[in-house]
């Protein structure tokens, strides 16, 4: 359940429920029921806030369990994407490689804002 996964990454951050919801940018009280499972279909608005803090993705959030995905997550990884990244780590690639590649092309599309408006 995504309340079973976002409890057990917040957990192992050493967020109380107070820090994540302010780092994310959502109401305590609707995490604190997402977690309890009071309130089971989270927005993937709310996700995206909650994947960030929580260094994860909307997919993996969504995994029922480690070895199930979830119909989304099909729908986000077609075969193209999945070559893709395979292909990534059987090239090496860690997982803080593509964050640090995920910061360079957010940093480059930056500059080429500022650039376009002349800033």
């Amino acid at each position: 359940m995504v309340g079973v996964r976002i409890k057990k990454l917040r957990e192992q951050k050493g967020y109380s429920i107070t820090e994540l919801a302010e780092l994310a940018g959502v109401s305590k009280s609707y995490l604190s029921y997402i977690e309890r499972n009071l309130q089971n279909n989270p927005s993937l608005q709310f996700l995206s806030k909650i994947a960030v803090p929580l260094d994860t993705t909307i997919t993996f959030l969504l995994c029922i369990d480690d070895n199930e995905s979830h119909p989304l997550m099909d729908q986000l990884l077609d075969e193209e994407w999945r070559a893709l990244i395979q292909k990534a780590i059987n090239n090496g690639m860690s997982k803080d490689d593509f964050k640090n590649y995920l910061d360079y092309i957010r940093f480059t599309k930056w500059l080429n804002q500022k650039k376009e408006f002349g800033e």
